[in-house]
Parts: structure tokens; sequence; C-alpha cells
């Protein structure tokens, strides 16, 4: 019998997540592992390499045991990633420092550095400076010039562990073009590093891995880590991608017009374009490439936005679940009696303000609980409906045809409802949980052949949770004029 099942394995910020599929997106196994986070500082945030490499071991053996697959069953195996952090490999492809977590914020001093030359990062890159790989490997050149000298090259959890995997040497070390707008150091239109973003940031290009395709078969699984991950010798390894990139594509988000919103512990909306078009003028979008050839996925995010909910549930809600609170915000009029939340608990990203925080504005006496939790519903919709405005206004061609939710929050139909509304576009959630896993097996399938149309594979696969919620033309005509004082409002705070 011809191997035929693919593996993909997330390797997450506090999980790593790995799944056995059919070439037809049947799930037949999945795993979660927990991985360490070690905070040894005041806003220090790392983790260690090799626990990305164990986890993704210990999972891949789970899951074949669950599915009582054989080794030889599996055609090819690839790994997505969490994407702002960076981690480093020596020259014999063993860690040379640990992982800077996208939570750590010690390379604020080299952010700052980069908005000096923010219009030609934001033009090449597609990404404004923000807290990403630029900022980090500045950090590691200028704080730490010892560490630095022994790094050979700046890599992704998702190469880290495919190399290992593989048996890569240093020189062999590579990035795939999703996470390109994060390095600072690249031209993402072009795919390729651009000497001019690495001679005016000061970022050493000889440190740079190469750049691949998701697709691209990158080597063979080598012992010993074929015992250790349960694989037979020889199994193609596949590059993978950028976790948001794979849970684009396991999503189904492959047509220009389509979106994702991730409603998540981060609250993400990622459109998808036909045209590369950098957000300059509010620095707001990220760029990112699809694993699609010729699609684009400009994106925002909130940091901790879904964590806003559960904050004001812990401490306000009196015993009420976030569902209950849901239900009463429920039962208020669109815009919440003028109240409105800025919902940048944790500092806001792009544009990069780590002071920026959370704030009620308006509220009086007639204001009561449900006011409050409608009003932190409604700042994420208002969040994402400035998003839309950029990105509108970039490719004006484009026309929205509908929102996919995954996520904890894509089981609350009132936040569903306002979205819809605000965003006066159908919202759709998908019962499918393991988007990026699903994406890359997607991608590995494609390197060897077993799925030939990545895109038609990942419309054909994405399930659907019910009928998609409509807009209401009423309530968006409401809230046309509160999403205008919303986005006026934060971009007052941007003003000198």
């Amino acid at each position: 019998m011809p191997r035929s099942l693919l593996i993909g394995v997330d390797l997450g910020t506090s999980a790593t997540k790995a799944a056995l599929y059919e070439p037809d997106g049947t799930l037949l196994a999945e795993a979660s592992i927990d991985v360490p986070i070690s905070y040894p500082a005041a806003g220090v945030v790392e983790q260690d390499q090799e626990d990305f490499v164990r986890t993704a071991a210990e999972g891949v053996r789970r899951i074949l045991a669950e599915a009582r697959a054989s080794a030889g069953d599996v055609a090819a195996i690839g790994f997505d990633s969490q994407m702002a952090g960076i981690g480093s490999i020596a020259e014999d492809f063993t860690p040379a420092t640990r992982f800077d977590s996208w939570l750590d914020m010690r390379c604020q001093p080299y952010i700052d550095r980069m908005a000096e030359h923010g219009d030609v990062v934001t033009r090449v890159a597609g990404c404004p400076p923000t807290c990403a790989h630029g900022a980090k490997m500045l950090w590691w050149r200028h704080e730490r010039p010892e560490d630095f000298r022994r790094i050979a090259k700046f890599v992704t959890p998702a190469g880290y562990v495919a190399g290992r995997l593989a048996g890569l040497r240093a020189e062999d070390a590579f990035i795939d073009h999703t996470f390109l707008h994060f390095t600072g150091a690249a031209s993402t239109d072009a795919g390729e590093w651009s000497p001019e973003l690495c001679e005016r940031l000061g970022i050493d290009p000889q440190k740079l891995p190469r750049i691949v395709a998701p697709w691209d078969v990158i080597g063979e699984v080598r012992a010993p880590f074929a015992e250790s991950f349960g694989l037979a010798p020889g199994t193609p390894v596949v590059a993978g991608a950028g976790d948001t990139a794979a849970s684009a594509l396991g999503a189904g988000i492959v047509r220009p017009g389509m979106m994702l919103d991730v409603a998540g512990t981060a609250s993400v909306l990622a459109g998808c374009t036909d045209r590369y078009a950098p957000d300059i003028e509010h620095r707001v979008l990220l760029v990112m490439r699809s694993i699609i050839p010729g699609l684009w996925h400009p994106l925002a995010y909130v940091g901790g936005g879904g964590l806003a909910l559960t904050w004001f549930r812990d401490r306000f809600g009196a015993g009420a679940g976030v569902d209950a609170l849901a239900e009463e915000a429920a039962a208020i009029a669109p815009g919440a009696e003028g109240l409105l939340f800025s919902p940048h608990l944790g500092g806001r990203i792009c544009p990069a303000a780590p002071g920026r925080r959370g704030e009620f504005h308006g509220f009086s006496w007639g204001h009561g609980r449900a006011h409050f939790f409608r009003a932190i519903l409604e700042s994420l919709a208002f969040e994402y409906a400035g998003y839309i405005e950029i990105i509108e206004a970039l490719t004006p061609h484009i026309e929205r045809v509908e929102a996919r939710v995954v996520g904890g929050g894509a089981r609350s139909a009132t936040w569903n409802k306002i979205k819809a509304d605000v965003l006066n576009v159908p919202y759709r959630p998908l019962a499918r949980a393991d988007l990026a896993t699903w994406g890359t097996a997607i991608v590995a399938g494609h390197g060897v052949g077993l799925i030939p149309d990545m895109a038609e594979a990942a419309a054909r696969s994405s399930l659907t949770d019910g009928d998609a919620v409509a807009p209401d033309p009423a309530a968006h005509r409401d809230y046309v004029p509160i999403v205008r004082n919303y986005i006026d409002w934060q971009r007052s705070f941007d003003r000198p």
C-alpha cells in the first residue's frame, strides 16, 4: 500500500499540536503537548528551542499510535509556527541562543531605531517596525555581542524543528516566504532579502537563512530523529509556513475578498487580496504572503483582544460567564449608548505603542454591566472596521465576500452578529478547529504531489458550523457614525 497520510505540526507559543490526515482532509488523530515558557526577568520571555523538537516528537508518536498507523504510511510531514519571535543556530545546527519570544519586549529601543526608517521598512518589508525579527536581531547584535558571534543563522521554530529532523547544516537553514514581512530585512513582494534594508538597519545578511516556498521539500527524516518521532527514515520534510498563513489556508481563505477572524487570545483579522499593497500611511496593517501564489493577506491584530472579555468576567462578572454576559449585552442597542472601549490592555501592536492601554470612554450614570461588556465586544469589531477601511483604500477593486471566524469567540452568536452588522459582511463560524495543522498538511501533501491544487483542497475541506450570520442593513447604518467616531478617537492618539 503506497504511503498516503500527511502530518501537520503546529508549534505554538504554549502548546505544540500534531495531527494526522488523509489527503482529503479527514482527521485521523490529533494531540496537544504543553510547551514551557520562561520568564527569567521583567519583560523577558524566552523558550528552549529543543522543547519545540521534544514536543513535536511526542505529538507525532501519539497521533501515529492513536490512529494505529505505521511509519511507512506517512507520505510527508510539515511544520508551522508562531511568527514574530526568532531563534538562532550555531554552525552545527544546535541553539546558539534561547528563542526570543514575540512576547519579549526587550527590543523596544530597536523598534524605535527602525521607526526612523519606518516608511522604507513598511514599503519594502510590508510590515511597520514592531516587536518582531528585525528589532530582535538588532538587539542580539548590540546587546549580546558574544552570543551574536556564535549565531550562524537566525531561524523560526518551524525552520529549527524541520532542520533538526532533516539533519541540515547551518548553511542549509531556511525561512519560508510567509514569514518575510516580520523580518524587516526582506523585500516581501520580490520574495528575497533586501540589501537596502539590511544596510539601513545594520542587519547582517550573512546570518539570514535561505528563502524557500512553503511546499519545498527541504530534506528527509534522518536518524536518530526517525526513532524519536516514530517516522520512517527518508520521509520527506516540507518547509511549512507561519501559523497565521497555515490557518488561513486551512480555513479556505483562498479567494480575494474573503476574511479570516481569529477570535482567540489575540483578535486577528486577515484579508485576502491579489495585490501587494503595504500600509505606509497608517502603519496598522502587516502584509503577509499567502501560501497560495499570487495572493496576499493584509492583516492586523489586537494583542490579547480576547483576554479583555475574560478580564471583565473575572473582575466584574460577579459569577456570570462570558456567554451570560454576552446575552445581557445582546439586549443593549448598537453603540452601547455612547460608551466606547479601547481594547489595547497590553499595549497596541501597530502602530507600535506599548504605552497605549485600555480605556472606557463616555460612560455615565445610566451605563451598567451589560453596556460595558457590549462596548468590549463592539471595540474589537470597530478595530476590524478600521483595518478593512485601510485594506479597501489600498485595494479598492476587491469586494468583501464573507468572513470566516474561528477560536473561542466563534461560539458567541452575539459577537458574530455584532461583527456582521459592523462590517456589513456575512459571518460564518467554522466547525474545524485544526486549521493550522490542516493547512500545513495541505502544504506537505502539495510538496510530495498528493495534493495538486492547494486552493481547491482547502476550499473543499473547510467545514462550516451552520449558516452564516447575515448583516442587518438597519443595524449597519446605525453603526456607521459610531465606527467613524471610534476610528477617529483611536487615531487621535497618534497625532502630535
